[in-house]
């Protein structure tokens, strides 16, 4: 009975949630764009002909997001690079480069690299999240772990000058990330965008420019 009343409360406030309806209005496949919205437009992060990978894109709005920032070349399509990376399927979005796979596994990697080739990364975005298992030290563990691996990545294809903007969440392990951002990068914030849910304890931290450029 609890579980159900759970699962109404939800869904009203889902339907309610005026993020949820902007999204539709304007065309997006998810609230969670007005978070990458408002960073960007704080830090200035997307601009026109960058490259800038995707992690964890399904179903897609950050793609469409950066999509929209990037379009305006004559006769259509966009001036820049978009790749976009998820283990679960995406319904295609025009000028997106999409790999269906798990990151943790070294396959998917290569494509992904293969993919970027010799190209230098400008942005790095990762909503990854992994399924909470409501352990917090397995939990903080797994978090902790797609993050290392996006901060591998980035550290070998971004741009000295490029950004890295990841999801985590703010408690056991967060320390530790912030720790390791501060290792790796110039500039390092932590953003709550207001769409982010109040009680969610999720937090993006933004890291800006190579401390050791490969």
């Amino acid at each position: 009975m609890a579980k159900n009343k759970f699962n109404k409360n939800w869904v009203h406030d889902h339907l309610n949630d005026p993020f949820v309806k902007l999204a539709q209005k304007e065309g997006y496949r998810a609230r969670a764009v007005y978070k990458l919205q408002e960073i960007d437009e704080a830090e200035k992060l997307i601009r026109s002909g960058q490259v800038i990978v995707d992690l964890g894109c399904t179903p897609g709005s950050w793609s469409q997001y950066v999509r929209n920032k990037l379009a305006g070349q004559a006769g259509g399509g966009i001036n820049g690079v978009i790749i976009g990376l998820d283990i679960l399927p995406m319904e295609p979005i025009a000028d997106v480069h999409f790999i269906q796979g798990d990151f943790r596994e070294q396959a998917v990697l290569d494509q992904l690299e293969a993919l970027v080739g010799e190209r230098q990364v400008d942005l790095v975005l990762s909503d990854m999240a992994p399924n909470l298992s409501g352990v917090a030290v397995t939990d903080a563990a797994r978090v902790e772990h797609i993050i290392e691996l996006a901060m591998d990545f980035a550290r070998t294809h971004l741009k000295p000058s490029g950004a890295l903007l990841v999801k985590c969440f703010n408690g056991s392990g967060y320390n530790d990330i912030l720790s390791k951002f501060r290792e790796e990068f110039k500039t390092v914030s932590s953003k709550k965008p207001k769409a982010s849910r109040d009680k969610s304890s999720e937090i993006f931290v933004l890291g800006k420019g190579l401390k050791n450029p490969v």
